[in-house]
């Protein structure tokens, strides 16, 4: 858990955000989401409290909707284990110096109540920056079928 937040903090100073050119916030925001899914496989709620924003908003693969706190709520589920969880074929959008949209796709493999899955899918999230900080506003994702 506190490699996660190591690997965070690093993250979030890595640039300096007062002369980040648009490489440099794209660089931030793919290294934010890989952040975040070691944060998830971890169960580094703290990691993660600091990359969601208050009004954070997740529509998740099944349809469910969770803000911030059923999100980090969900992440603790001790009948789920993630063991991997990989970004591929990421892009950012730049909308301005202060609005980002990511998208990629998934690879998340684990167990839920003892039982394995790997789900392929995916995602879209809306990173907005309020001062020098990026934080995720909302987040959805999809399954792909095999």
């Amino acid at each position: 858990m506190r490699k996660c937040a190591l690997l965070l903090f690093a993250v979030l100073i890595a640039v300096p955000s007062y002369s980040q050119s648009r490489s440099d916030a794209e660089g931030k925001l793919i290294a934010m989401e890989n952040a975040w899914n070691a944060a998830q496989r971890d169960r580094d709620t703290g990691a993660l409290e600091a990359i969601v924003a208050d009004n954070f908003v997740n529509t998740d693969y099944d349809g469910s909707f969770q803000n911030k706190a059923a999100f980090l709520a969900s992440v603790k589920d001790p009948g789920v284990t993630i063991t991997s969880a990989v970004n591929n074929d990421v892009h950012v959008f730049m909308y301005g110096e202060n609005t980002a949209i990511v998208v990629g796709g998934y690879t998340t493999k684990g167990n839920i109540k003892g039982k394995s899955f790997e789900h392929k899918g995916r995602f879209t999230d809306t990173w907005v920056k309020t001062g020098s900080k990026w934080e995720c506003v909302a987040s959805s994702s999809q399954h792909i079928q095999k």
